[in-house]
């Protein structure tokens, strides 16, 4: 009461003082009403409606802009102004001028319906269950979350400039008009490229040179030789809000494009196919609602597609006769259907273009069916029955498969080789060990390359071939490839042909720029292709990344990787941190290199990564120790991770940040209802936060495959594990005020509803006592990925980042009339809703 009146006093004494002088400096013709809307009875004094009019004048217009309507908040639209007029005089600091504005928005608060959910003679209170709806199109839920999406943009009102400022600054590092490292394959060039101002890819090639050599690392590709487009994207995404291809494949005589679209976001594509000479559609219709995933057989009329099932289950592969060939024209076939519900397929071409493969598998088991590629109407053959707990993946070479196998007894894998016509009868190349994780391999003509992980890094090792194109029966020696960097990160580029000496790698780190190489496997020279560019003076001798070991609780020692710049590191618990993590379906969370991130790191934040289990950061236990009844040593280990962090004083509680997506959204949820002492500010992008319901629900999309992921809660003993971690089900479980929250959905998300977020953030906002901001922006145009363009994404991490910077006080000063921009370690926006 005392610091209200002295605020109020103040405020008297400046308005005035200074309403005169503001009239002056507002516009003559402002008009009032545009400002305030139905407001301005709030300001119905001479002396407001002049402050109001010189606040607007002078920039600070955003204090009014989102304002409730008239009736709602009234008290606090007063406090807001008598508070900016003391801040004129600084009788107050603009933090409370900010914090005043917050406090004057209205939170949408989502009615509460009575909803019991009942299992194992448990009850379960939903009142937000109502934000689900499966059509999209209830006018209440699409309300609510376009008010959550306003009430997101209202709270960041005050960094809407940074944030224009953010996507030209993130946007002047990019490269627009650039080109991928050209890659050869069945007599072109194949490339893609983009345009100053365009959003997406050119995809084109060119045709070889009569009289070129082999392949080797030296190659240039020829651009004398006229450019051919396949299809641009550009030109296509014009007709359409949302647009991303998912696959482009050309037929073997090179004739054909297959290609396939989401126009909407929910992952539903369009197969076409074009005639290359003609541009002419041979498909009409268009396939429609399939899976995205198409290959060619090699008589260059059949083609192979995946259609999803009404859950978004990839269940079906079709076969389709284009523009004539055995079986007839434009008829779809069906050749495979998969009826187990926790299985997904796909269909792949063997790399040797002899092998077409449907690949059905589980979170934990997996089948290969196999069909000569010249004989499309053939009979498909199982490499391996399926059996429990068995995971392979089938290259193919000659008259032999190379066949990567996990189970039981070599969790890390073993690599075995077999005959095509028994693949029955195997031989190991490569046993099982407990410290190396087998994770692919690329295989040539001459050459075998081996990808495996030890120590949470990843390496390459090649192995020469039989000359005669005979089955190995044992490998020797082996080359191991290496990288100087503490982490980095490495995987199998595009190949080329199947008899190239050439390997193609992708390699990154936290300082390093994505870099393409090509690895002359006969030579062992290594040429770079290409360097992904930064503009704008980067130079990565400024930035340092290094890898620290933290100890979780059960003495498990989990791997930190992360990146600062040099001069910006002060080491004494002050720099603000961004902690990564994921950790689910032995995804690796490997390091990268991101443009975008320097906006923060030359902004004074550390960047970090927690590698916790559940991933496959460390190899196959890492994964089955974070997952199913084990799944709380991931949230641990990331707690571990963030406590050294601390320690160690890279950081303290009042600057560390968070950040997850998907399931890793599940691990913000998680950790910070276990936590909420311990973090300032969490990211959760599309997450995966209302576990229990989801995975109780076999009309959501992809439940019965995850229950091979997380449990099966119709079994109590996973019920009862279940919903001691589930997000929704614990918040304010532990404590009642939480940090600083942004969250973030697709309307069209298939893989986490929309109403994850939604019911989380609604549930959070009735229960929390404290101030700080809890946002949701859904984007109501997208799905799990957002935003298509690569320019319209920027604005997506600008909003991000504009929200780390405010919630740590790192938003920029601007000095007018002794006014700083809004920084607030203490930001309210009635988030509590009461």
């Amino acid at each position: 009461m005392k610091q209200d009146t002295m605020v109020a006093l103040a405020a008297g004494a400046a308005i005035g003082a200074t309403a005169t002088a503001f009239a002056v400096r507002a516009h003559s013709r402002m008009q009032l009403g545009r400002v305030l809307q139905s407001n301005t009875a709030v300001a119905s004094t001479p002396r407001y409606r002049a402050l109001v009019s010189g606040l607007v004048a002078n920039g600070h217009g955003h204090l009014f802009k989102y304002w409730a309507p008239a009736g709602v908040n009234d008290a606090a639209k007063q406090r807001l102004l008598t508070t900016a007029a003391a801040a004129i005089h600084q009788a107050v600091h603009q933090p409370e001028v900010e914090a005043a504005r917050l406090a004057a928005l209205q939170a949408p608060n989502a009615e509460r319906r009575p909803k019991q959910l009942e299992m194992h003679g448990d009850v379960r209170d939903d009142p937000y269950y109502w934000l689900r709806d499966d059509d999209r199109k209830d006018p209440e839920v699409v309300a609510h979350l376009k008010a959550e999406t306003a009430h997101a943009k209202a709270a960041l009102a005050d960094t809407e400039q940074l944030q224009e400022e953010l996507c030209k600054e993130l946007r002047a590092r990019i490269q627009e008009a650039d080109e991928s490292a050209p890659q050869r394959h069945n007599g072109y060039y194949y490339y893609s490229r983009t345009v100053e101002g365009g959003q997406y890819r050119v995809n084109c090639r060119r045709k070889l040179p009569a009289g070129i050599g082999a392949p080797n690392e030296n190659d240039v590709m020829d651009t004398s030789v006229p450019e051919e487009v396949l299809l641009d994207e550009d030109a296509e995404a014009a007709k359409h809000s949302f647009y991303v291809v998912a696959e482009l494949e050309v037929s073997p005589d090179n004739k054909r494009l297959a290609y396939t679209v989401d126009t909407g976001g929910g992952e539903k594509y369009t197969l076409h196919v074009l005639d290359l000479a003609t541009r002419k559609e041979l498909l009409t219709p268009p396939v429609e609602d399939m899976a995205g995933n198409v290959v060619w057989a090699n008589d260059s009329a059949t083609l192979f597609y995946v259609t999803k099932d009404k859950l978004d289950r990839p269940d079906k592969v079709w076969r389709y006769m284009v523009g004539g060939g055995t079986g007839g024209k434009g008829i779809s076939e069906l050749v495979y259907h998969e009826t187990d519900d926790s299985y997904y397929i796909s269909v792949r071409k063997s790399r040797s273009d002899q092998i077409l493969t449907i690949n059905s598998g589980s979170a934990v088991t997996s089948e290969t069916r196999i069909l000569n590629a010249d004989t499309p109407t053939g009979e498909w053959k199982v490499v391996r029955p399926r059996e429990m707990e068995v995971e392979y993946d089938v290259r193919h070479r000659g008259d032999h498969l190379f066949i990567m196998l996990r189970d039981k007894d070599a969790p890390n894998s073993r690599l075995l080789v077999a005959p095509m016509s028994d693949p029955s009868k195997t031989t190991t190349l490569l046993k099982h060990r407990d410290d190396v994780k087998l994770e692919g391999a690329v295989v040539s003509k001459d050459w075998l390359v081996v990808f495996q992980r030890a120590n949470g890094l990843q390496a390459a090792v090649v192995y020469r071939l039989p000359q005669d194109g005979s089955a190995p029966t044992k490998l020797e020696g082996g080359e191991k490839l290496e990288f100087d960097e503490p982490v980095y990160g490495l995987d199998p580029g595009s190949q080329g042909d199947f008899d190239s000496q050439l390997l193609r790698l992708n390699y990154t780190s936290l300082t390093t720029p994505n870099t393409i190489l090509d690895h002359n496997l006969a030579t062992s020279k290594r040429v770079t292709k290409k360097v992904e560019p930064v503009r704008g003076g980067f130079d990565r001798d400024d930035y340092v990344t290094e890898r620290l070991w933290a100890t979780a609780e059960d003495g498990t020692k989990v791997p930190i990787s992360l990146v600062y710049r040099k001069a910006s590191l002060k080491r004494d618990g002050s720099d603000p941190l961004l902690l990564d993590a994921y950790g689910a379906y032995e995804i690796p969370n490997d390091v990268y290199f991101s443009s975008k991130r320097l906006s923060l790191l030359d902004r004074g934040f550390v960047f970090a990564v927690a590698h916790v289990r559940g991933g496959g950061d460390m190899g196959r236990l890492w994964y089955e120790n974070g997952k199913y009844l084990h799944k709380k040593n991931t949230f641990t280990d990331f707690v571990a991770c963030a406590e050294h962090l601390i320690a160690e004083k890279w950081t303290s509680k009042d600057k560390l940040c968070i950040e997850g997506r998907s399931a890793g959204g599940l691990t913000m949820g998680a950790v910070t209802n276990l936590r909420p002492d311990l973090f300032n500010a969490v990211i959760m992008g599309v997450p995966f936060v209302d576990v229990l319901t989801t995975m109780l629900d076999p009309s959501i999309p992809l439940t019965e495959i995850e229950w091979e992921e997380w449990g099966n809660p119709q079994h109590k003993e996973y019920y009862d594990y279940m919903k001691s971690y589930s997000p929704v089900d614990n918040v304010c479980a532990v404590s009642s005020e939480y940090p600083h929250i942004l969250a973030t959905g697709g309307l069209h998300d298939p893989r986490v509803g929309y109403w994850e977020p939604a019911k989380y953030v609604a549930k959070l906002r009735h229960c929390k006592t404290d101030s700080n901001l809890l946002l949701f922006h859904c984007e109501m145009g997208a799905g799990h990925f957002s935003n298509s363009g690569r320019f319209d994404r920027l604005k997506d991490t600008a909003r991000e980042y504009a929200f780390l910077l405010k919630t740590t006080s790192l938003l920029p000063t601007a000095g007018q009339n002794g006014w700083t921009s809004a920084t607030s370690p203490k930001v309210s926006d009635n988030g509590s809703g009461k």
